[in-house]
């Protein structure tokens, strides 16, 4: 089966796991394209959570209408919205 997305143009180790939650009571558009060789775009509705793997200088565009139908822009950089790995013991868990 083929992919309907490019995969990224690096290898594995320089990706990050990033997170995104529309917040908002609209629907986003969320891409980024200052990556050469590479676009991302995705369609996040209200209150959606997204999880996507990324380059540490990419820059996630979020667009959002307005009541007016004018569209609203933010940047984000992809290295804020990294997935931070935390560690815990099973016996704080657990209770054990």
């Amino acid at each position: 089966m083929t992919s309907a997305f490019p995969p990224l143009p690096s290898n594995g180790s320089d990706r990050i796991l990033c997170y995104y939650v529309n917040s908002t009571a609209q629907i986003q558009r969320a891409r980024i394209a200052n990556i050469p060789d590479w676009s991302f775009e995705r369609v996040v509705f209200p209150r959606q959570r997204l999880m996507f793997e990324a380059l540490p200088e990419g820059l996630l565009e979020i667009h959002t209408c307005s009541g007016e139908g004018e569209a609203v822009f933010c940047r984000v950089p992809c290295l804020r919205l990294q997935v931070q790995e935390t560690h815990c013991s099973s016996s704080r868990i657990w209770g054990g």
